[in-house]
C-alpha cells in the first residue's frame, strides 16, 4: 500500500483540510484544532507572511503546536518548548499475536483514558482528544491498564498515538498488541499508519521497528504562545 508521505512534513495542516476538516478553526490558510481537543495547528506552506494571521487563531495567553519550520514570530509571541520527534511509518506491518481482549473505548471510558495517559505522558493528551479517532484498551481486574488510538487523520494516513501502558503492567506486550490491532484496522481501510515518538526514546523506537515501522525523519514540534 502506498500513500503520499510528503503530507507528513505538514501533518496537522493536511489533517485539518482533509479527514479532520470538521474540527478546523481559523482562517483559509492557517487552521487549528479546537483547543479542547488538541493544541495542534498547521498552515499552507506555499503562502508567505503566515505569522500575520496568528492573532486570528490565538488569544492572549493561548498556545499551539506547529510541526517543522515556522515563520518568524511577530511581537508578543514566544517559543515555549521544542520537542524533536522521530516520525515513523508502517507500510509493511509485522504482526504480533494478540492474546488479550481488546476493548473499544467509547465516551464512557474517557475519564479513565485521560487519567492513564496523564499518568504516563502528562500534558500531551486532553479530555477532548478521543474524538479524533478510535481508541482501544486492555483491562485487568476491571481497570484500564493499556491503550492506544488514532490522532491526526488525513487522506491515506492515520497517526497512531496515546500508546501507553500503566507502569505496573509494563513488559507484557500490551502496547505491541494494541498497535498491531490499529495497524491492521487502518491498513484494511486504506490508511497507512504513522506515529511520532521522542527522538531519543530508544526503547519505544525499537518496539515500533519490531512492528514494521520505519524511520522517516526527525521533525521538530514547537509550542508557541501568544503573550499579548
Amino acid at each position: 500500500m502506498s500513500a503520499d508521505l510528503t503530507k507528513l512534513d505538514n501533518p496537522a495542516w493536511h489533517a485539518l483540510t482533509e479527514r479532520h476538516a470538521p474540527f478546523a478553526m481559523g482562517t483559509h490558510d492557517l487552521k487549528r484544532y479546537d483547543p479542547r481537543i488538541v493544541l495542534f495547528a498547521g498552515f499552507d506552506r506555499s503562502k508567505k507572511n503566515m505569522a500575520e494571521q496568528f492573532d486570528a487563531v490565538l488569544n492572549p495567553g493561548e498556545s499551539f503546536f506547529l510541526f517543522d519550520d515556522y515563520p518568524p514570530l511577530p511581537p508578543g509571541y514566544e517559543v515555549e518548548t521544542v520537542v524533536q520527534c522521530l516520525q515513523m511509518v508502517c507500510e509493511s506491518p509485522v504482526s504480533v499475536t494478540i492474546t488479550q481482549q481488546i476493548v473499544s473505548l467509547d465516551a464512557s471510558y474517557h475519564e479513565e483514558m485521560y487519567a492513564l495517559v496523564s499518568k504516563v505522558f502528562p500534558g500531551y493528551y486532553l479530555p477532548g482528544t478521543p474524538v479524533m479517532g478510535d481508541y482501544y484498551g486492555i483491562f485487568k481486574d476491571g481497570k484500564l491498564v493499556a491503550m492506544a488510538g488514532e490522532r491526526l487523520c488525513m487522506d491515506g494516513l492515520t497517526e497512531i498515538s496515546a500508546v501507553v501502558t500503566h507502569p505496573d503492567h509494563s513488559g507484557r506486550k500490551y502496547a505491541q498488541q494494541l498497535v498491531t490491532y490499529l495497524n491492521d484496522k487502518n491498513l484494511q481501510s486504506g490508511h497507512v499508519p504513522f506515529l511520532h515518538t521522542g527522538s531519543s526514546n530508544e526503547r519505544a523506537i525499537k518496539v515500533y521497528e519490531l512492528l514494521g515501522y520505519e524511520k522517516r525523519r526527525i521533525i521538530p514540534v514547537t509550542k508557541i504562545k501568544r503573550m499579548s
